[in-house]
């Protein structure tokens, strides 16, 4: 009989695959809830603006109490529905579908129409002068920039509005070695020191009101892309302010040269003949 010499012990990280079974099971959840929750808010919101063509002009006394409630209907009615859309778009959340396509330009489109809805919010871009072209899904992509945008917003209303100081979000983008690093600064309250990834999880929410959704569903567009995302702590502003900053990285497509050298992919023939001057080119695949 063999006298043992000792044990082998073996360690299996499972952290990503814990999280996968929890995002496709919080998935199928999303899928039901969104299906049960939106068949009601229809018929709601319709009843509600009946009422007020039908009774608003005979009501003497009452009427700016009727109006109240009947506002009070219609607008929960529609924050429940941008909920509803939320796990909608979670839970059928589609396969990327990428193609070369200049990124600031992307970024630059999503800042802008936030910059319109949100005229009180400060939005600062740096990007670069250069044209970043990229291989991914303009959709949704702009999907991940307008959600981060919005949890930024977000994280300004959870502060006290007696605190005066410029509520300003900070969008930029560059390339480092093979990848285009994006991040979304705030100069809100800033992430949770315990736990942050875990906010990138679904229904994972620090706020009140919140779904826990918008994060989630940027982690899974980006890990469609063969990306990362990292909750980091913004730069200090004027004011020391550290707020929270989403930085997300998609990889630059690497070519082989003639020489067997790797190369950043070049810019696509239908760009060629663009305006004259220095221009970045990069490939990000999937």
């Amino acid at each position: 009989m063999t006298e043992s010499k000792g044990y082998v012990l073996t360690f299996d990280d499972i952290t990503d695959l814990e999280s996968a079974q929890r995002t496709s099971a919080w998935a199928d959840v999303a899928r039901r809830i969104a299906h049960e929750i939106k068949n009601p808010l229809t018929p709601i919101q319709l009843s509600a603006e009946r009422l007020r063509r039908r009774y608003g002009e005979k009501l003497d006394g009452d009427r700016d109490v009727f109006d109240k409630c009947i506002n009070t209907i219609v607008r929960q009615v529609g924050d429940i529905g941008r909920m509803v859309d939320e796990f909608s778009a979670f839970a059928r959340m589609p396969e990327a579908s990428p193609e070369i396509a200049d990124l600031s330009d992307t970024i630059r489109q999503a800042v802008f129409l936030e910059s319109v809805r949100l005229p009180e919010i400060n939005i600062e871009t740096k990007l670069p002068d250069v044209a970043i072209y990229a291989y991914f899904d303009n959709r949704l992509i702009s999907q991940c920039m307008t959600n981060l945008i919005k949890n930024a917003v977000e994280a300004f209303e959870s502060i006290d509005a007696s605190e005066h100081f410029d509520r300003t979000i900070k969008v930029a983008a560059q390339i480092e070695h093979n990848q285009a690093v994006i991040s979304v600064s705030d100069n809100g309250k800033g992430w949770p020191h315990d736990n942050r990834q875990r906010l990138l999880e679904p229904y994972m929410t620090t706020r009140d009101k919140g779904t826990g959704l918008g994060l989630a569903i940027v982690a899974k567009i980006i890990e469609q892309h063969a990306g990362i995302v990292e909750l980091i702590d913004a730069e200090p502003d004027a004011g020391g302010r550290v707020g929270a900053c989403v930085m997300f990285t998609l990889p630059l497509h690497q070519t082989k040269s003639i020489d067997g050298n790797e190369t950043s992919g070049a810019a696509p023939e239908a760009h060629s003949n663009q305006s004259e001057g220095p221009r970045l080119t990069a490939v990000v695949e999937k």
